[in-house]
């Protein structure tokens, strides 16, 4: 009997697996296959890849067959398999961002007169064609983009693991997950990111059962770094590990009534992800370029030190230096400080925003490149819904709020664990006797701050009203 293809890309798992369910309701031995191509970018999502495709190899083992491993370009790789294997069909989730629709076109035309070609829509809540504005334009703005995205009611129930399996490598010749070389060789600078994950769909599951317990505090936690407030199902979702329908319905579930405004505020953010994947399918520019005409003469200035003290965790200001030491050491940053380093690269700095981008895709384990590219854009105020120019974090008052005690700089930033909790966010202003006590000398122990809040700040909307004048 024939079989058909089952190509994973972003749906790294057996449950809740629209394209899974397809490909079995065929009724035909089902070839798994993962095809490694030009997308699987960034050194720390490359390492959660290897761990989440051997989880998924040895899931499908138990039914029969592992992934058939392949690299290349999908296009001229499946239709190579269809003719060794004479697959009735392919199978395969869709995705959003341009090179992936790319791809997609490509292979249905390669395709289009030697088999079926199934893909289904199993990434996002909404598909980002199903929500528009009454004029037929895409929404601009997330809060009514949200309302109409959540107005049909909750997402479909998800669908359960198929109870019966077979799949099948049909004679095919495949490489090994370990020659797709998607881990660090020397140095291996990945010991955090072990310490800190477990990738696959079962480390999945785990980490939603967490979220399910910190559900109903959510709206109340989530912005202190220094408690563990927020999901981090962020990569799993990224890597499709688990879908956003299974998180919806799970954590509604389990979420009594006492919290559901916490889980309200929650599964908001599924939305903002879809938000995310809806700009780029709609504006497919906006990896690189600002949404907003105007600040394509934003006069963002050359300072490759400063960007290093950004990206190292030297800048002087604790809760930026910890953000991106967190992010250095376990692939992941807390989503308010995401925001605070953000701010500090693009406003404190005026460093362009595309080089915060890549940085972060380089080195997020969730480095989903719709979510990266409009959230740079809104903290850069020249995207959609972006923040107001003027609101320019300072990052000695937003650790104050959302590190009182310092407990998150401490573990980040050793060199202040003495520090009093007094100046932990501001540790200049404590004289030479005390920086002595707490065994840490700033601008020796310690980076004295790259750069004036107070000074930069002003620069800052010197520039940004500067760019809002040319437009008007």
């Amino acid at each position: 009997m024939s079989p058909v293809i089952l190509w994973f890309r972003r749906n790294l798992r057996l449950h809740d697996n629209l394209a899974l369910r397809a490909a079995v309701s065929a009724g035909r031995p089902v070839v798994p296959i993962y095809i490694s191509d030009e997308l699987d970018v960034g050194g720390a999502s490359r390492w959660w890849l290897h761990y989440s495709l051997s989880g998924l190899d040895t899931a499908l083992r138990e039914h029969g067959s592992g992934l058939v491993i392949r690299a290349g370009k999908p296009e001229e790789i499946l239709p190579r398999i269809v003719a060794e294997t004479g697959a009735e069909a392919v199978f395969f989730s869709r995705r959003y961002e341009p090179a992936a629709r790319a791809q997609e076109s490509a292979l249905e035309t390669a395709l289009s007169d030697t088999c079926d070609i199934c893909g289904v829509d199993d990434g996002v809540i909404r598909h980002p064609e199903s929500v528009m504005t009454q004029s037929g334009t895409p929404y601009k703005v997330f809060t009514p983009f949200w309302r109409a995205a959540s107005g049909p009611g909750e997402p479909e129930s998800p669908v359960a693991r198929p109870a019966a399996l077979e799949t099948s490598a049909a004679g095919l010749d495949s490489g090994s997950i370990k020659d797709l070389q998607l881990l660090p060789t020397e140095p291996d600078w990945a010991g955090g990111l072990r310490e800190a994950w477990t990738p696959g769909e079962d480390g999945a599951f785990e980490r939603l059962d967490a979220a399910c317990t910190i559900a109903g505090g959510y709206d109340e936690q989530r912005d202190r770094p220094d408690i563990e407030g927020t999901s981090r199902l962020s990569p799993h979702l990224h890597f499709g590990e688990v879908s956003a329908r299974q998180v919806w319905h799970e954590i509604r579930a389990a979420t009594p009534a006492s919290g559901q405004k916490g889980a309200d505020a929650l599964l908001r953010q599924l939305y903002w992800r879809d938000f995310s994947a809806y700009l780029l399918y709609h504006f497919p520019r906006l990896p690189d370029e600002p949404l907003r005409e105007e600040f394509r003469r934003f006069p963002w200035t050359n300072d490759p030190e400063g960007l290093k003290a950004w990206q190292r965790g030297r800048t002087g200001y604790p809760i930026v230096d910890a953000g991106m030491r967190q992010l250095w050491a376990t692939g992941w940053m807390h989503n308010r400080v995401r925001m605070i380093v953000a701010s500090f690269l693009v406003k404190d700095l005026l460093v362009p925003w595309q080089d915060g981008a890549d940085w972060f895709l380089d080195t997020l384990v969730d480095a989903d490149l719709a979510n990266n590219s409009a959230s740079w854009q809104w903290v850069a105020g020249c995207g959609t819904d972006a923040a107001p120019y003027f609101r320019i974090f300072n990052p000695v008052l937003q650790g104050k709020k959302f590190d009182p005690m310092g407990d998150y700089v401490r573990r980040w930033v050793p060199e202040l664990e003495r520090m009093p909790a007094k100046f932990i966010q501001e540790p200049w202003k404590a004289s030479l006797e005390e920086q002595k006590a707490a065994n840490v000398i700033v601008g020796e122990d310690y980076p004295a701050p790259i750069v004036d809040h107070g000074k930069a700040r002003d620069l800052a909307l010197e520039a940004y009203r500067a760019v809002r004048s040319q437009d008007g």
